[in-house]
């Protein structure tokens, strides 16, 4: 317990300050609400039902969009480290596309599937895949060579070689490229909202910073924020679990 407070002191000693900020008017709170004023705000948003709605529609297209990211991805990335002519193929158009912004993809996405959840979920989906497909990659190309050659001197054929060996050695580098790939997944969840949606948190973010409703917008980004925050702190877990087997020796 000492070392958990310890470690997140510092948000208890932001969210302190941000009250004393406000309340002293140090900055304006119009601008910066008083945290308890955003509470309160919260609060209300959530009694009325609107914030679960809203966010359960974000956390729709975020979940449906890296679930696709994370199985095309890593099959992908794995097929390009152990097939040459896949990674001359494709290699290349990875390598363009990894470092363009995600967001200049939603006028595309919107042209494609319009409003709804598909362009969504479809700019979610190529964000996330291409550090994922990275992830696979780099992990699958450093599989000890030795393991391979065991592997292939006992009469493995090349799919159990590919089971057995190189997946569990992309396993470190594909895990920590869909951690990547989960913060990207709110970013891009929340900026295609924030632009073109009719419902979700981001939409719920720019409404109500439109209407001057600056308490209960910051109470949203907060939601935000924590939802990202809780779901990187399970995803960790996950892969230590994931992971446990390096420790002990046992794939």
């Amino acid at each position: 317990m000492k070392a958990i407070l310890i470690r997140y002191s510092p948000l208890l000693i932001l969210a302190i300050a941000w009250q004393l900020i406000s309340q002293f008017e140090l900055v304006s709170s119009t601008a910066l609400p008083p945290l308890t004023k955003v509470a309160e705000a919260w609060y209300s948003l959530l009694t009325s039902g609107e914030l679960l709605k809203n966010a359960v529609s974000s956390l729709y297209r975020g979940g449906v969009g890296l679930a696709l990211a994370i199985i095309v991805g890593a099959a992908l990335g794995i097929a390009m480290a152990w097939w040459r002519p896949v990674n001359v193929a494709l290699g290349p158009l990875v390598e363009a596309f990894y470092p363009m912004p995600k967001s200049a993809l939603i006028p595309v996405t919107v042209i494609w599937l319009g409003f709804g959840d598909g362009s969504k979920i479809l700019l979610i989906f190529l964000g996330c895949m291409l550090p994922v497909t990275i992830g696979a990659f780099n992990g699958a190309r450093s599989s000890e060579q030795v393991l391979v050659w065991s592997a292939r001197s006992m009469g493995a054929s090349r799919l159990r070689m590919l089971w057995d060996v190189v997946v569990p050695s992309a396993l470190p580098d594909l895990l920590n490229g869909i951690r990547t790939a989960l913060a990207l997944a709110f970013i891009l969840m929340v900026t295609s909202e924030l632009i073109v949606a009719r419902e979700g948190l981001g939409n719920l973010i720019g409404y109500l910073g439109a209407n001057g409703s600056y308490d209960a917008m910051y109470g949203v980004v907060l939601t935000v924020a924590f939802l990202g925050f809780a779901a990187d702190r399970i995803y960790q877990m996950f892969m230590h679990r994931m992971l446990a087997w390096r420790d002990t020796g046992v794939a």
